[in-house]
């Protein structure tokens, strides 16, 4: 059975986390994927291709893409390389205190350059990416003409 892990599963958007593939076969050639839907329902996608290594495990942070969104060992590279599905789009948090990103980390068989609504990936995971941490509180400032927030650590 393929299990695909994030590492840990919830965590601040700057934190590197370690995404991880088991239960491969060895040098199974196999397609990682991240997706997220933004707060207007907009799509943004990241790909990379990878071979599996000896004992059927992929590790973006030790193993080299072999191509997709990029290419190379990058262990963040699924989630800085996401892509807008409608051109000029930019993925844009407004809500960062009530709600995290879901980016959705799945696994399919060979190379998939695009993915059949149809297809069953291999296996899948969550990773939630929060903007604020726990305990943080937001003031607003409104002096003058000038608009921002203010961010308070617990």
């Amino acid at each position: 059975m393929v299990e695909v892990t994030v590492t840990p599963q919830s965590s601040l958007a700057d934190r590197p986390v370690q995404i991880r593939v088991q239960g491969l076969s060895p040098s199974q050639l196999v397609t990682l994927r991240a997706w997220l839907k933004d707060e207007q329902g907009e799509c943004f996608q990241s790909r990379a291709f990878f071979r599996a290594d000896g004992v059927g495990e992929v590790d973006p942070g030790f193993h080299a893409a072999l191509g997709g969104s990029y290419s190379g060992v990058w262990p963040m590279g699924l989630f800085w390389f996401l892509q807008p599905d409608t051109l000029f789009r930019r993925l844009v948090k407004r809500d960062v205190a009530g709600s995290p990103f879901c980016v959705r980390l799945e696994v399919f068989d060979g190379l998939s350059l695009d993915t059949d609504p149809q297809e069953q990936p291999l296996g899948s995971c969550e990773a939630e990416r929060w903007y604020v941490g726990p305990g943080v509180q937001r003031v607003p400032i409104r002096e003058g003409r000038v608009r921002g927030a203010l961010f308070l650590p617990p």
